[in-house]
């Protein structure tokens, strides 16, 4: 099997289980880390345009995409928001958030007073 084939197949995994498992800080490591950890070289991993964000964001209302925009950062997975798709909006202890994922939504909801807290900290 070829450097190459085994590279693309790892990708083709890792995008299988984030999209069945949501967004995890505890999930296996990105992409990027398992390509340095077999060695291959040159391999280039593609990175989120800014093209890629606005389409995101597109669907959202113009006062959700501007609130989103502020927020800038999951507070739960602490990834971009628009990374992952259109943010999820959640409304906790009266306050709306931006989430990367709907996988986020159970942590948030666990625990608001934190989540908050590092939005309000950021």
């Amino acid at each position: 099997m070829s450097k190459t084939y085994f590279v693309l197949s790892l990708f083709g995994f890792a995008a299988i289980a984030a999209a069945l498992a949501g967004c995890s800080k505890e999930q296996a490591p990105a992409p990027s880390t398992v390509v340095e950890e077999q060695g291959v070289e040159d391999v280039e991993i593609p990175e989120l345009s800014p093209s890629d964000v606005t389409d995101a964001m597109a669907s959202l209302s113009e006062t959700d995409r501007a609130a989103a925009l502020a927020q800038k950062v999951c507070p739960v997975s602490d990834e971009m928001l628009g990374g992952m798709g259109t943010p999820i909006k959640v409304t906790v202890n009266g306050r709306d958030v931006f989430l990367c994922c709907e996988g986020c939504r159970e942590k948030l909801e666990a625990n608001p007073d934190q989540y908050l807290a590092k939005l309000d900290a950021k």
